[in-house]
């Protein structure tokens, strides 16, 4: 990996993957004290949302240690969209940590982030890093939403347009339509949690909305039961929806950031 330096607001870049699947990928890392943040984003999102913006500051007031990045395909890193499976995007996460992280971490992942996580969490039990987890605060957590929430929801007519064109666009509240892959789906096989225990090593903080229409709550309810019992807490938000990026919201995370040291 070779690493730029990082200027003014430009991010810092490293390479990760070699040859055909070498991609650029955008990190802004600032220096600080422990524990640091380690933030991970959701589908189709970037580092530059209200959430990720608001950890920011809040690390930078207080001095602490803060990391955000774009997967691949996502904001200012290199690649497309279309190419991107978990586990590419598991590889980059994993790849940003070991080089930009040291100590203890709290990592906050949103959405498909709480999934990168969480399987971040299993790969530092297995591999140790430099840096260790103080904490997961997970927001609104989709683990192996790409065959929950995705495959198994979708229309024979959909599923038959994935398996025969490897694509198919898919309509979006928040912009225009992005496309879900054959090889999302089904490298997202490869990933899936919820079939069993899920060993994370630190404590945890889960920020559901109730009233959330993609990831149901129902399904951070499952994710609760993986999860070992002690120090796992699930905070149920009952007007809030999926982005969890009103003020309150914002609030309700920090609270939990704080609370992991």
């Amino acid at each position: 990996m070779n690493q730029a330096l990082e200027t003014a607001d430009l991010p810092a870049f490293i390479e990760v993957g070699a040859g055909h699947s070498s991609r650029r990928i955008a990190v802004r890392a600032r220096e600080g004290s422990s524990p640091g943040l380690f933030w991970l984003g959701g589908f189709n999102s970037d580092m530059k949302g209200t959430k990720a913006l608001a950890l920011e500051a809040w690390a930078t007031e207080r001095g602490r240690a803060c990391v955000r990045f774009d997967y691949s395909g996502h904001g200012e890193s290199g690649g497309r969209f279309v190419d991107g499976t978990i586990g590419r995007w598991l590889e980059e996460s994993v790849a940003v940590f070991r080089q930009f992280c040291r100590g203890p971490q709290v990592v906050i992942g949103s959405s498909m982030g709480g999934w990168m996580a969480l399987l971040l969490a299993r790969e530092l039990l297995r591999q140790p890093a430099e840096a260790a987890l103080a904490g997961l605060v997970l927001i609104a957590p989709a683990p192996d939403f790409t065959e929950e929430l995705m495959w198994k929801g979708f229309s024979p007519d959909i599923r038959t347009e994935i398996e025969t064109k490897g694509v198919w666009m898919r309509p979006s509240e928040y912009g225009e339509p992005y496309p879900i892959t054959r090889a999302l789906i089904e490298d997202g096989r490869n990933h899936l949690l919820l079939g069993g225990a899920i060993n994370v090593g630190c404590p945890v903080r889960i920020l559901q909305g109730a009233q959330d229409p993609d990831v149901p709550w129902q399904h951070a309810f499952a994710l609760t039961h993986r999860l070992p019992a002690d120090d796992v807490v699930l905070t149920m938000i009952q007007d809030g929806d999926h982005r969890l990026s009103r003020p309150q919201d914002i609030a309700r995370m920090l609270a939990a950031v704080s609370e992991m040291g």
